[in-house]
């Protein structure tokens, strides 16, 4: 009997593992919405500031309740250069995309470069290997984005500024990747993200107060708030540290391909917007070129 408990709680636990990334990238696309739909009442780094310092209090809270482990002195500064590149880099330009009209679509086929980035990366600065069919999956996997947003591209690519700020959040995104894959893997995911976001508050906080702070406290404002505060901040991105940790880190990036599509069906069911045959193939190619990558085939 014992031993039966023991496997189905094994069974259990292999479950819960395996939904993790299908759960990562449904909450990651709804970020996107709940962006777009905040920045009506905010500046964009003083929405974030805000989110930041949220966070940072109700993860303070939640690590003295369960009494968890701050992290050692020599371990602060790794661990708040991994938040900053995640939190301040990736979110501080994608939330300036978005803020000068870079369209979603656009934004979401610059994201599609990250998987190709960090496969790219992986190797010099992990020692990980991508094999011929994982590259394989990769090149499917952007061409998929690509016919995804593809009938988006014929509606403008935005200003000069918001495509930099598009280009700048896929290099902070693979960045930070690699460097919590590398550093970050013994951090309390409790802690150690208090000191991130933190230090993501302390970079942001002087181009909050250049924007001046200023903040309309509308309903949707503080739905969008919640929301990315509670589901985003704490639960996704715990959620992707635990994949990091637990994967490769082109494995990982590789679930980014899904979330333009996933963006889109969000899109389509929200504010009925259409999906072309195009972008339905592409939906198809970014499926399996994520089953290239970060497939294993069974080992005798």
């Amino acid at each position: 009997m014992k031993s039966d408990d023991q496997g189905a709680q094994a069974q259990g636990v292999a479950l819960f593992y395996a939904s993790l990334p299908a759960v990562f990238v449904f909450f990651w696309s709804t970020g996107f919405i709940a962006g777009k739909l905040g920045l009506g009442s905010a500046a964009p780094f003083t929405f974030l500031l805000y989110r930041f310092l949220i966070v940072a209090a109700a993860l303070t809270a939640l690590a003295w309740i369960a009494r968890a482990p701050w992290p050692p002195l020599r371990a602060l500064l790794p661990l708040a250069i991994g938040g900053v590149l995640v939190h301040a880099g990736y979110l501080g330009a994608t939330f300036g995309a978005m803020s000068v009209g870079v369209e979603a679509g656009v934004s979401s086929l610059m994201a599609g470069m990250q998987p190709v980035l960090t496969a790219v990366f992986a190797a010099p600065f992990l020692g990980e290997r991508v094999t011929r069919r994982q590259w394989a999956g990769l090149g499917i996997g952007f061409i998929g984005v690509v016919l995804v947003v593809w009938n988006k591209l014929g509606l403008g690519l935005g200003t000069p500024l918001g495509m930099f700020y598009a280009f700048l959040s896929v290099v902070f995104m693979t960045a930070g990747t690699l460097w919590q894959k590398k550093f970050g893997g013994a951090m309390d995911l409790r802690t150690g993200s208090v000191v991130q976001f933190l230090a993501s508050a302390i970079v942001v906080a002087p181009l909050a107060w250049w924007e001046g702070f200023d903040v309309v406290w509308t309903p949707a404002f503080t739905l969008a708030m919640a929301w990315l505060c509670l589901v985003l901040s704490v639960g996704t991105i715990t959620v992707l540290f635990v994949l990091i940790r637990r994967g490769a880190a082109a494995e990982v990036a590789s679930l980014f391909f899904l979330v333009p599509p996933t963006t889109a069906v969000l899109a389509w069911l929200m504010f009925d917007e259409r999906l072309a045959p195009v972008a339905l193939a592409g939906m198809a190619l970014v499926v399996v070129a994520v089953a290239l990558v970060t497939w294993k085939p069974k080992t005798a």
